[in-house]
């Protein structure tokens, strides 16, 4: 049958003459076979396409669902670097707080929340958006920070218990600026500004205007009050406990010695006398006649 010859006369209507199409069976079959192969491809393909279409929207709408869950842990880990930063200094203040009650020895030092490694903790991973990796280390992070609050709220009972039994030593240990300004040159070896030379700044110089008043960072009995050659006119206060404070380059003093003063009182005014290159306060810290950094004993 596939091998049998075929004739296919076609008349056209209004002639008399016609034509003849001569094809043998297999042609036929294959011709068959073709249209068949292409209507199954065609319904193949259209049901390929609905299910492309439709996985596509499942993809689009799991990568919304990523985008929003990554923008979500960013925020997170956002609010979880500044909980860690509020944290840290917490920790720097109660430092602070037990270098200037002599607890120094006890306290330790911070460690860092959440452990070794940990200073921020999101490098590595949101450029990944390993999600599930960050989840978990924010859950460590967590459990780590809770622990560190619970420790600070244990180390802030036992300074407020330690403060109220030594009130007095508080109050007379200088905590506070002198005066308002900005810092201009800071303690430690620096260069001069008469002679470039290295030299060590006992003190800290505070910039501020020419008569804004100084104040007393704690009470204490004033021992020094006039001419100090290169220091100008120069107040010492002694805090008692081996502390003692010194303000030079004043323009005007307000006490005289043997005045006893206050937290807050007033000492004298801002100026440029003696050996100085403008308007500032020179302050010293000295602890058992040891000039000591006065950013350790400014807690506010």
């Amino acid at each position: 049958m596939l091998f049998r010859k075929y004739h296919i006369v076609i008349f056209k209507e209004g002639r008399s003459d016609c034509r003849s199409l001569l094809f043998r069976g297999w042609l036929g079959a294959g011709l068959f076979l073709l249209v068949a192969a292409l209507a199954g491809g065609n319904i193949y393909l259209f049901k390929y396409l609905a299910k492309s279409q439709s996985l596509e929207s499942q993809l689009a709408q799991a990568e919304k669902i990523v985008e929003e869950q990554n923008t979500q842990l960013i925020n997170l880990t956002g609010k979880l670097r500044n909980v860690q930063a509020d944290m840290t200094r917490v920790q720097q203040f109660n430092s602070k707080l037990r270098a200037m009650m002599d607890l120094e020895h006890e306290a330790m030092e911070p460690a860092g929340l959440g452990g070794p490694g940990t200073e921020d903790f999101t490098k590595g991973y949101l450029p990944l958006l390993r999600q599930e990796l960050l989840a978990r280390k924010m859950n460590t992070f967590l459990k780590q920070l809770s622990f560190e609050a619970n420790l600070e709220e244990v180390r802030q009972q036992e300074l407020l218990q330690l403060l109220r039994k030594n009130s007095e030593v508080l109050a007379a240990t200088p905590s506070i600026w002198p005066v308002e300004g900005w810092i201009t040159s800071g303690f430690g070896s620096r260069g001069s500004p008469f002679t470039s030379r290295r030299e060590f700044h006992k003190g800290i110089d505070i910039k501020a205007k020419t008569g804004t008043p100084i104040q007393a960072p704690a009470k204490g009995v004033v021992t020094t009050a006039g001419w100090q050659g290169a220091y100008g006119n120069m107040v010492v206060v002694n805090h008692g406990n081996g502390i003692t404070t010194r303000y030079a380059h004043m323009q005007k003093l307000a006490l005289k010695q043997g005045d006893k003063v206050n937290r807050g009182d007033l000492i004298g005014y801002v100026g440029s006398t003696g050996r100085s290159t403008g308007s500032h306060l020179h302050y010293e810290v000295l602890v058992n006649g040891v000039c000591v950094n006065p950013m350790q004993y400014i807690l506010n």
